[in-house]
Parts: C-alpha cells; structure tokens; sequence
C-alpha cells in the first residue's frame, strides 16, 4: 500500500467467464485490446491496452451462483476500514478482505441494493489514472438499482462521489450523474418495472467508432441489447452481451 492510494477510482476490470478460452478474440475484436499472462498459480489473464493492464479475465468457479460478469475495482487506502464503512451502512461482504501476494489487498462486497462491487488497497502505484478515459479504457460506469438517491449516499459516504448533473428521462425517472475530482464517472437510475435483472453495474468500454464495435460483436457471437444510440452531448453507446453471458457497453465520443 503506498500513502497516495487514491480513494474512490475506479482501476481493475475484472471478467469472470465461462470460456475463458474464447473470451480473448471476442473482446479484442470488438475494443482492441490485447492479452498477458499473469503469473499466478489460478489461471489469470489480464488485458492490456498498448502494453498497460487495465483489468483481468479469470474462469468463473463451477459453484458461482452468479453468470458470467464484469466485476469493478474501487481503489481506497484501507480495504478494511472500507469494508467496515460499507458493512455500517448495509453492505453485504462475499470476500472479506484478502491478501494477494505482491499484489494488494481487495474484498467484494454488494451494496445495500445489491449490486455487486470490489474494493482494492495495491501494494504500489493503482493502475489507471485521474482524468478523462482515454481510448480502449473505461469511460463510463453506471448502476441500475431500485433507490439511486439512498445508493448515491451510499457511494458518497464510502468514495467521495460527488453528485453532479441530473438527466429528466420522464416516464422512466431520473439519471443522476455522478463525478469525482470534477471528472464525470457514469450515472444512478432507478430501473423500471420492464428491466427484471437484479440491481448492478455496467460498464462502457471507450471505442473509436460505436457501429464497428457493434458489428464485431455480432459478428463474434455477442448481442446488441440497446443502441447504438445518440446520447445528450452526442456521445453514441450500444449496451451488449458477451457470448457467454456478460453485459458490457461500448461509447464512442462525438466526433
């Protein structure tokens, strides 16, 4: 752990697969990434954009009670404190707070609503950056729940979040945007009746054009659930789902 950890950055991606074989050439095709092994005795392959890792891929254990998904890694100075705060304010822990040699310390834990979420203490510098995403990164996080103002204080309390802009999006509620250090990170909305999966989070990938991405995923075996869309500001998203299952979403910034 260094002394400059900084609190409430979103720095590791993690994809729990079923196929962990296939998944490389899916997502290379549709977000450019690359791969390396990383040498642990549990088979980890992490992905890489321009030689920087920016999250991992691991086989989802055969008694997993969940399908195949994406998993995010909030950074904090004190994984324990973190899970403490978060327990006080109605999280449920799935793994307390673990070692990983040379690695940092992390624990997954599901908010009060129930979405899932990681938080990670690294023994050096945390991957990723401040700032905007930059192509092939992260560039938008966002959580469908069942109270996004009581989820919004929760993140607050435990990250820092700072509440930024609201979105009327009439029938369907409000999208409440979220930053940190002045930088948007993704929204909070309530999902409708007509949405039936469980609270969680999505995650957009920054790609340099929505429609190629989209086409790869097809072509790969994935699905386009919604989009491609024109977003306020003319940002273009499409929200998709892996071969095996896990739902992702691609952004590409107005031109």
């Amino acid at each position: 752990m260094t002394e400059d950890t900084p609190r409430g950055r979103f720095v590791w991606f993690e994809l729990l697969t079923s196929d962990p074989e296939a998944a490389p050439a899916f997502y290379s095709r549709v977000t450019g990434w690359e791969t390396a092994p990383f040498p642990w005795p549990t088979p980890y392959t992490m992905w890489t954009s321009d030689g920087v890792p920016l999250g991992g891929m691991m086989k989802l254990p055969p008694d997993a009670k969940s399908p195949p998904h994406w998993l995010a890694h909030i950074s904090t100075p004190n994984v324990d404190g973190t899970v403490e705060q978060a327990v006080d304010l109605g999280a449920r822990v799935l793994i307390p707070a673990t070692d990983i040699p040379t690695v940092g310390r992390f624990a997954i834990m599901t908010d009060p609503h129930g979405a899932s979420f990681a938080v990670y203490t690294p023994e050096g510098p945390a991957p990723g950056h401040d700032g905007e995403a930059q192509l092939r990164e992260f560039s938008w996080h966002e959580l469908a729940t069942h109270d996004y103002p009581a989820a919004f204080r929760f993140y607050e309390r435990l990250f820092g979040w700072e509440k930024s802009s609201a979105m009327d999006m009439g029938e369907n509620g409000t999208y409440q945007m979220f930053s940190r250090k002045g930088v948007m990170l993704g929204g909070m909305f309530n999902a409708s009746p007509q949405m039936p999966a469980p609270p969680g989070w999505l995650h957009y990938v920054l790609v340099d054009d929505v429609n190629r991405a989209i086409e790869a995923v097809k072509s790969g075996g994935g699905q386009v659930l919604n989009g491609p869309m024109e977003v306020p500001g003319g940002d273009w998203i499409a929200q998709c789902m892996d071969p095996q299952g896990a739902m992702f979403a691609v952004h590409a910034r107005k031109k």
